[in-house]
């Protein structure tokens, strides 16, 4: 078994021109890749002996719209509890992921038992676009389709790229951070018609809050009365 760190050294070093950066956290190695040279190091990765990559174990899209910011602050307590409800400004920010969008690529190698994450970082927004790796592992046809459909990446030379997980009439890409959780449109059955229509979403969208009410001389009033008291 090739140690994790001794992998990285050699990624890093054999690839130093097709790659951002390579890092081990939390014992996972993890090589963010320039999107133009993702096929060039795939296919060294599954071919070459001192590699042998031949298993694609996933393909997920990943959004990091919003990355780091913290509205909740739940593992300090003080005197007076858990602190809730932080506002904006007081906000915690890791730091910022240069693009929005990125593909990511599992990979293990059964001979030399070990395993290797790619991340490929999009920089257009407007075009969300990498090469498909179809064509050196097969298993990637319905991963790719998956990023597709959940998050609207589309894959470069894949031959079948359509939805998977939703419907054709589904709209949008339920995986995005800015998606409503209600949905955008609901489906039901038609009788008259005899066939499935869209409608736009009958439930009404609202936020929680979670509330503590807790019964404290700071909140009562004059008369010595709580005022939550009705």
């Amino acid at each position: 078994m090739t140690d994790v760190n001794v992998l990285c050294t050699q990624i890093h070093s054999r690839f130093s021109a097709w790659i951002e950066n390579a890092t081990v956290a939390f014992g996972q190695l993890t090589v963010e890749v320039k999107p133009e040279h993702l096929l060039d190091i795939c296919r060294i990765l599954r071919d070459d002996a001192d590699f042998e990559f031949k298993l694609l174990v996933d393909v997920c899209g990943v959004d990091y719209l919003h990355y780091g910011l913290d509205d909740w602050q739940t593992e300090k307590t003080t005197a007076t509890g858990f602190g809730r409800g932080v506002t904006r400004d007081l906000m915690r920010e890791s730091a910022a992921k240069p693009c929005r969008f990125a593909v990511v690529y599992h990979l293990l190698s059964l001979t030399k038992n070990h395993r290797v994450r790619l991340r490929v970082y999009i920089p257009d927004e407007k075009e969300l676009m990498v090469d498909s790796v179809m064509d050196i592992w097969p298993s990637a046809n319905w991963y790719e389709r998956e990023v597709f459909d959940l998050f609207g990446i589309l894959f470069r030379g894949h031959p079948d790229l359509r939805r998977i997980m939703t419907d054709y009439g589904f709209v949008g890409h339920p995986f995005r951070k800015d998606f409503p959780l209600i949905g955008k449109v609901e489906a039901r059955y038609d009788a008259k018609l005899k066939r499935v229509v869209y409608e736009p979403v009958s439930i009404d969208a609202r936020v929680l809050e979670p509330k503590v009410i807790r019964h404290d001389n700071r909140y009562l009033n004059e008369q010595g009365e709580s005022s939550h008291a009705k």
